[in-house]
């Protein structure tokens, strides 16, 4: 039963973090850019920027559109 549920914690984890659309980036909040009801994220790894409204970071990979 131990192993079964180990197998099924692991399969969730890999769904969660196989996510292409986002495998690229790694968002940090930016604090000082934020924005009346908007919070400032940019990536670590290509520098690009975004505005999220829900305080979350992007879903998505702006890796093609670079440093603004």
């Amino acid at each position: 039963m131990i192993v079964v549920a180990g197998l099924l914690i692991a399969f969730v984890l890999v769904i969660l973090f196989s996510n292409r659309a986002t495998r690229a980036c790694r968002w940090r909040a930016d604090r000082r850019g934020d924005r009346p009801r908007a919070t400032k994220y940019r990536c670590a790894a290509c520098g690009a920027e975004a505005w999220t409204e829900n305080g979350k970071p992007p879903r998505i990979c702006m890796a093609h559109e670079g440093p603004k």
